[in-house]
Order: structure tokens, then C-alpha cells, then sequence
């Protein structure tokens, strides 16, 4: 069982916190703003605000982890700095693909999956009167979601903005 450590009731015991705080009627506080551009209400805000809480430190461990953005390719700022733009334009477009072209049980799926099951299959690329062909293998789990994503994608180009 765990006691509270005793101290000489003439002390009073300080309380520091990394955060401003404020205290009213014996209760103390958390003071923090916000500032956002929605149409919300205060109330409905902060609650939107708690409930994307962590959201932020997903993307940045899937930029980092995923998508070679915590891996530098050099010591000159502007080199790192293309690198990391590079590496967030790859995460915006691989969000989009998951949400309108993938959709269902790929919205959740991380990059390695994605790059296993997608992106590397083995097959061949030709090209013939005119056209690129992509040739796999007549067994391949692949093909069924690549014809998918293919069909998906003509018709989001044919969609009048």
C-alpha cells in the first residue's frame, strides 16, 4: 500500500506543472486557448478537439516509419527539407487513394501492407502498338484489386467537377 509522504504541516507543498494553470474556489485548472476557423460552438469545439486527440502523432509515426521521412538523405537543409515534403505529399496521396479509391477494408491498412499487396507484384510491363500492358500471372490475388483500382479511378475521371 502506498502512503503519501509526510511533511511539516508550517509547509506549504508546491505544485509545479509544464502547463499555465488556474486555480478558483479550491479547484485547480488547465488553461489552454484555441483557436480554429470552424463554424462550431465553444463547447462543441473542445470536444471535437478531445476527440482527435492523437490523430497528429499517427501521421507523423507514419511519416516517419512508413514513408522514410525520419531517415535524412543528407546534411544541407534544403536537401532534407525536399525529402520531407516529398515524404508528406506521399502520405497525402496514399490517404487519398485508401479513402477514394481503395475504400472498405483498405482505409485502415499501413503502407507495408499496402506495397505488399499492391505495389510489388510480380509481373511483367510491355509495350505494344501503342499501349502499356501489364501482364501477371493467371493465379495472381492481385489482379481482382488492381482492375478494381484501375475501374475505380476512370470513373472518378469521368465525373463532371
Amino acid at each position: 500500500m502506498l502512503e503519501e509522504q509526510w511533511t511539516l504541516p508550517w509547509i506549504k507543498k508546491a505544485e509545479t506543472y509544464p502547463f499555465p494553470t488556474l486555480e478558483m474556489a479550491g479547484v485547480r485548472y488547465k488553461v489552454f486557448g484555441v483557436v480554429s476557423n470552424m463554424d462550431l460552438a465553444g463547447d462543441e469545439l473542445i470536444r471535437w478537439l478531445y476527440d482527435r486527440c492523437g490523430k497528429s502523432e499517427q501521421a507523423h509515426g507514419a511519416l516517419k516509419n512508413e514513408l522514410a521521412g525520419g531517415t535524412l538523405p543528407s546534411g544541407l537543409f534544403g536537401a532534407n527539407a525536399a525529402w520531407w515534403w516529398i515524404a508528406v505529399l506521399a502520405f497525402n496521396v496514399n490517404a487519398i487513394m485508401k479513402h477514394l479509391v481503395l475504400g472498405g477494408e483498405w482505409k485502415t491498412k499501413k503502407m507495408k501492407s499496402i506495397r505488399f499487396n499492391i505495389i510489388n507484384v510480380a509481373g511483367r510491363v510491355l509495350q505494344h502498338a501503342r499501349q502499356w500492358l501489364i501482364r501477371l500471372g493467371a493465379n495472381n490475388p492481385a489482379i481482382d484489386i488492381l482492375v478494381y483500382i484501375r475501374e475505380k479511378i476512370a470513373a472518378m475521371a469521368l465525373v463532371p467537377t
